[in-house]
């Protein structure tokens, strides 16, 4: 009795076995069948605009990679010669050295030497100043557009992700009522989709709110910077002097010997 429980033992686990390697099988199978295409087909009308979103979110970011550069909107290598420009009074030569090198620098300080050459005898520096500060917004807003678009993309996201989610399971509960619970692999798709929808959407939606914060928070460090070159070389042009900042050591010391 003891050796046929044995043996009837020893069937019952090698056709467990047997079980278990055919459904480790079968998922393998499965799984290799599963690529890329498979789940956007799965995922039915909403991975489209979630493609397009994904398209548009890593051209945005390669963009402002490119743009947004300290030494491209900058171009702090200017500064000592156009300090010396200023020093110098020489607000035209500066002006055609700003038309000749466009940059969000340029641009800006070009617009407070136009006021500086309106034909009055004597500068008006609140007026430059509020040139400058409407040329600055104007740059700005230029540049913030595609730092604005990643956050469209990051909000809109998961909004779409949700509704092909919500599509998915009312495809879902009209097969469950049209059909029953007898074709399960029709449920299935449908909760695939609402699934899939949702998890493509927050996929694309964290890295572009990343990317958002991280070019904001850089592109306003590049504004204070600009404000700060932007009032070194007033103070150069109002003051006949060489601001503090870009004095070597030895001119340091001679002003400390004063």
């Amino acid at each position: 009795m003891k050796k046929l429980l044995f043996i009837m033992a020893l069937f019952v686990a090698a056709g467990s076995a047997f079980a278990q390697g055919d459904i480790e099988t079968a998922a393998a199978a499965a799984a290799e069948q599963t690529n890329l295409w498979s789940l956007i087909k799965t995922g039915g009308w909403a991975m489209w605009p979630l493609g397009m979103f994904s398209f548009f979110m890593v051209a945005l970011i390669i963009q402002n990679f490119i743009s947004l550069r300290p030494k491209t909107l900058l171009h702090s290598e200017q500064m000592p010669e156009l300090i010396k420009m200023m020093i110098e009074k020489k607000s035209k030569t500066a002006l055609i050295y700003c038309r000749k090198h466009p940059s969000m620098f340029a641009n800006t300080f070009g617009a407070g030497l136009e006021r500086c050459l309106d034909g009055e005898s004597e500068i008006d520096f609140v007026k430059v100043k509020e040139s400058v500060e409407e040329a600055s917004v104007e740059q700005m807003s230029k540049l913030m557009k595609p730092i604005d678009y990643l956050s469209i993309i990051g909000a809109s996201s998961p909004m779409l992700g949700l509704l092909g989610t919500v599509s998915g399971m009312i495809k879902a509960f009209h097969t469950m009522g049209a059909l029953g619970m007898g074709k399960p692999e029709l449920l299935a798709a449908n909760i695939g989709e609402a699934l899939i929808t949702t998890a493509t959407g927050l996929i694309i939606a964290i890295p572009a709110m990343f990317f958002f914060f991280f070019f904001k928070k850089g592109f306003q460090k590049t504004l204070a910077t600009l404000g700060r070159n932007m009032g070194f070389l007033f103070d150069a042009l109002q003051t006949g002097k060489e601001p503090i900042s870009f004095m070597d050591l030895e001119a340091l010391e001679a002003l400390d010997g004063e």
